[in-house]
């Protein structure tokens, strides 16, 4: 493989560790984004930096600032609000239709994503075990909608499944949450796989914007909050 066709592998490379990073308040909000320790962290060349950061600018993860670089995009109040509205209507939608043209091997992979996660929700008490069960989250939200069969829709709901993501975990304390969001998966899931596809849409409504309404909350309050799960 040639240097030039490493770059993009290279470029994705880089957005996926700093878009973890920002989901996880290592980078916070507003923060600047400063290409020399940025280069020196990732250990790369300005070329693929440049590249992951203008994914992530279109994302909605990094903010340009004229002649001055980058920064964290800052959250707020109406920036979340946006990411929960445009969540539920695109991942009702794929739901919609993954529920029409999913057939038996994507019934499979959604009930194993729903048994890895509920296995991890078990057992979280650790560092790992957190690690772990975000990860299983969101291949079980994914897998709900891997089969509708679009792929632009599919990149769409990925993206803002990142916005949301980041904002629960920034806001996400260790205090214990009123709702049981296993349940809430389990629901989801039942009535995807027997094909009830208004109730399932609703349900994932309601699970998308209870999460969303506790962060919400706690923006308003300047605090963190026991955000739940969506």
């Amino acid at each position: 493989m040639t240097k030039a066709d490493s770059t993009p592998t290279l470029a994705s490379s880089i957005a996926a560790m700093l878009r973890e990073r920002i989901a996880h308040g290592e980078f916070a909000p507003g923060a600047k984004l400063r290409l020399d320790e940025l280069r020196t962290m990732f250990g790369v060349s300005l070329s693929p930096l440049r590249e992951a950061l203008s994914r992530l600018c279109a994302e909605g993860f990094v903010a340009t600032e004229d002649q001055r670089g980058y920064r964290v995009v800052p959250v707020s109040q109406n920036n979340l609000d946006e990411v929960i509205r445009l969540r539920v209507q695109f991942e009702s939608y794929a739901l919609r239709e993954a529920i029409i043209k999913g057939d038996d091997v994507w019934e499979g992979e959604v009930l194993a994503a729903l048994h890895r996660l509920n296995k991890i929700e078990r057992g979280r008490v650790d560092a790992q075990g957190v690690s772990q069960w975000e990860q299983f989250h969101s291949v079980f939200h994914r897998r709900l909608i891997s089969a509708c069969g679009m792929p632009l829709l599919l990149h769409f709901c990925e993206t803002l499944h990142d916005l949301n993501d980041r904002y629960r975990r920034i806001f996400l304390s260790d205090n214990p949450i009123d709702r049981d969001v296993r349940q809430e998966h389990v629901d989801i899931c039942t009535a995807t796989l027997e094909r009830r596809p208004d109730e399932a849409c609703e349900l994932l409504r309601s699970h998308v914007e209870r999460t969303g309404a506790n962060v919400l909350k706690a923006l308003g309050d300047g605090r963190a909050s026991s955000a739940g799960a969506a």
